[in-house]
């Protein structure tokens, strides 16, 4: 049973004005009579169209700089009337109140005022009032009334017009109405938590996160469960990349380029290109190059074998060499900030590789929050975007400028490493990483045994972790785990200090003739 309700009259009040002229003419052709305010009815006037202004049904003129418009019973009364109801129906002949079947309202641009960095007194005065109100109203009453929130909708509309001759079901209605407060209650997110940043209040008493859906998956790390995307409305990141082609992404798909993209991000390109290439939201590989290409292959090096299968993270346009030498082994994504048409038809011929261009790098110093659901609730915190400016040098050995410079390297990495982290750099390119680790002398020897790895897979004499420079994404709190350093080959160490056994720790790699520095912050990874 569908329960028709018939649509002879429409409220129309938005500040998108998209597809808004062609619909209305739509509903008026359909005999549909139109009410509307301010500069919507204006718009709907200059096309030509019969508008009645919401001034008229209340009797009084939009005030206060349009603040005072719909808020009058004439309109809500009309909104909310059950009319079914013999004493609302009573009620509505009593004080003159015709009934509005259609509510189709646009909220006034509060995010976007927010996202172009508009003053206090700018993003107050773009929060809107009677727009909610209505649409709550409206979605309430959905057993008479449909409400429209998002332009993309009035197609949908008019297919349910012409479908049931001038009516709409109520499945229809339904769903419409769930679009609607979910509507209103993202705006009342965007709003609470920009006033909560506005005033300096980090840990609201009540939290809330909305998103719009990006795309629907086909399930999410497992067949099982359920999956979508949402973005949340910023815009950035991989939420704002484009797929120029391959199969669409998968939920483990989109956490891993996420994974990438941002780590990739830390290296500005112009340092030069750098290349990240993660496995189940790890890195096993990170490198710089003299090119795009030089910063894959060091990359691809670290791990050949974990690489198989992973996503591949640059930081400067993709080219077709560096393509090619892509499309050797079997790649799930690749992500870059834009692709040439050569690099565009190496991958042509590899339909499955998901290909995605992003407007830019990541900013990893923005500021956000990071959340994570837990059972019966969320923990909330702000992103990981610390780095220390300056280092303390507490060994008798000072790193050298090679050294200093493959530290700074690791310890980029390691924050990207799920904890317990160790990662081995030398000359600007991991040869060993040693990731979620109960025990952080387990990912030290893990990440040497990684570069044991590395050197039979490329022949080489010894270890690439001779040499190397390490860092550990949290203290080391006993000697253990930089001896089992000193062991692969390493000569400088980087952590953030703050053990009990500082002191053992600094004596180990003095008697080891390391060279250590402290960061004073630690970057776990969970």
């Amino acid at each position: 049973m569908q329960d028709l309700q018939p649509l002879r009259r429409a409220l129309l009040s938005v500040s998108d004005k998209t597809g808004l002229v062609e619909f209305a003419q739509a509903l008026a052709a359909r005999g549909i009579a139109l009410v509307s305010t301010g500069g919507t009815a204006a718009a709907l006037r200059a096309a030509g169209l019969a508008v009645t202004d919401v001034a008229e049904l209340t009797g009084f003129p939009e005030m206060m700089d349009g603040r005072v418009k719909t808020l009058h019973p004439a309109v809500h009364g009309g909104l909310l009337a059950l009319r079914d109801d013999a004493g609302h129906v009573a009620a509505m002949q009593a004080h003159g109140i015709a009934p509005i079947d259609l509510l189709v309202v646009n909220l006034y641009p509060f995010e976007a005022t927010v996202a172009a960095g508009a003053g206090y007194d700018a993003c107050v005065e773009n929060i809107d009032i009677g727009g909610p109100a209505m649409v709550r109203a409206a979605a309430k009453n959905h057993a008479h009334v449909s409400v429209l929130v998002d332009t993309e909708d009035y197609a949908a509309l008019l297919d349910e017009l012409d479908r049931f001759d001038g009516q709409v079901s109520s499945a229809f209605r339904r769903r419409q109405a769930q679009i609607a407060y979910a509507r209103t209650a993202a705006y009342d997110a965007a709003v609470s938590t920009w006033l909560a940043e506005a005033i300096g209040e980090t840990t609201p008493r009540r939290r809330v996160f909305a998103g719009t859906l990006a795309q629907p998956l086909r399930y999410g790390e497992n067949p099982h469960q359920d999956a979508a995307f949402y973005g949340d409305g910023s815009g950035g990141g991989l939420a704002g990349a484009t797929q120029l082609q391959g199969k669409a992404l998968s939920y483990n798909n989109i956490n891993d380029t996420d994974a990438a993209f941002e780590l990739v991000s830390e290296f500005a390109a112009s340092e030069g290109p750098a290349c990240a290439i993660i496995k189940h939201a790890n890195p096993c590989g990170v490198a710089r190059g003299a090119t795009l290409q030089e910063a894959y292959r060091r990359a691809f090096d670290c791990d050949r074998v974990s690489a198989f299968g992973g996503i591949v993270a640059l930081n400067a346009p993709l080219d077709g060499v560096t393509a090619e030498a892509i499309a050797e082994i079997f790649t799930e994504v690749v992500i870059a900030p834009g692709a040439d048409a050569d690099a565009q038809a190496v991958f042509a011929a590899r339909k499955n590789l998901r290909l995605l261009v992003a407007p830019g790098l990541a900013d990893p110093s923005r500021a956000g929050l990071a959340l994570r659901q837990v059972g019966g609730g969320f923990l909330v915190q702000t992103r990981d975007n610390g780095m220390p400016a300056e280092v303390k040098v507490v060994t008798q050995r000072a790193p050298s400028d090679a050294e200093l410079a493959d530290l700074r390297f690791a310890w980029t990495v390691a924050k990207h490493v799920k904890s317990n982290a160790i990662v081995y750099v030398r000359d600007g390119a991991t040869v060993g990483i040693g990731a979620g680790q109960m025990s952080r002398v387990d990912s030290t020897r893990i990440a040497a045994h990684k570069a044991d790895d590395m050197a039979r897979a490329l022949g080489l004499p010894d270890s690439p972790a001779r040499g190397s420079a390490v860092a550990s994404d949290a203290f080391f709190p006993f000697p253990d785990g930089l001896l089992a350093a000193a062991e692969a080959g390493a000569t400088a160490i980087i952590q953030p200090g703050g053990a009990m056994r500082d002191d053992e720790v600094i004596a180990a790699a003095d008697a080891a003739g390391l060279a250590m520095v402290f960061t004073g912050m630690r970057h776990f990874r969970h």
